[in-house]
């Protein structure tokens, strides 16, 4: 396998541009029905989307074959297979192959070969994924990894939801602490004290709406608060 990803190219390490995140094309292939891929397809078909799914196992293809647009059984770690797909005529591609580490750098290999241009993979460890990234592929995920953090955010804090970014850059949704409470936001000096700013508020028993300077957070309400991530963890734990 090392001597497979010495040969590999990194010709195609081009970030798609947000015109070619899907240009207008709602057409996906999700290669690897297992939980992960197949729970994905679902969702893009809830979506609209037209989903293509592929495995080399029959029996996961049969068990979802009625609930996607087009199913097929078929070895993607050959190239020559992706393009009797038709696999390179569609603008994006998932990689959700679980543990055969192989298999998923070879069917990531074989998209950025046939230059499609948003690709997705799955790793399983952060190793596989910095070596799916020197590969080139455009958008790689650990859902396991990230799952973990999200949860032991919750767990160990006040906050109700957590989201990070890139670039060290988080959202969260907490409780308003009691320092942000009774007064506009523009005289709390929230972003300017606690480096964070708040984007939106909830109220019991209503919607999400933004937030503004001259919005008033009142005690109960639910807010959601943006900016680096140990900020917004500092700022969630206070009182």
């Amino acid at each position: 396998m090392v001597n497979k990803l010495h040969a590999l190219r990194r010709r195609h390490r081009k970030r798609p541009t947000e015109a070619d995140a899907h240009g207008g094309d709602q057409r996906v292939a999700v290669i690897g029905l297992g939980r992960f891929g197949s729970s994905l397809a679902s969702e893009l078909m809830r979506r609209g989307w037209d989903v293509l799914g592929i495995d080399t196992d029959a029996r996961l293809v049969q068990k979802y074959s009625d609930g996607l647009t087009h199913a097929a059984v078929a070895d993607c770690t050959d190239p020559e297979v992706l393009r009797q797909l038709g696999v390179h005529e569609i603008t994006s591609a998932v990689v959700a192959i679980g543990t055969d580490i192989e298999a998923s750098i070879l069917v990531s290999s074989n998209l950025l070969e046939a230059e499609v241009p948003n690709i997705w993979a799955k790793a399983i460890s952060r190793q596989h994924g910095q070596i799916l990234e020197r590969l080139g592929v455009h958008h790689v995920v650990l859902p396991e990894h990230e799952m973990g953090e999200r949860v032991a955010h919750l767990v160990t804090g006040r906050m109700l939801d957590f989201i990070e970014f890139d670039d060290d850059y988080a959202l969260v949704k907490t409780v308003a602490p009691d320092i942000a409470t009774g007064m506009p936001l523009g005289q709390s000096q929230v972003r300017s004290r606690y480096g964070v700013t708040v984007v939106g508020i909830k109220r019991p028993g209503e919607g999400f709406t933004y937030a503004t300077a001259e919005t008033v957070v009142q005690k109960g309400d639910v807010i959601v608060v943006t900016g680096k991530t140990r900020a917004v963890e500092s700022f969630a734990e206070l009182s």
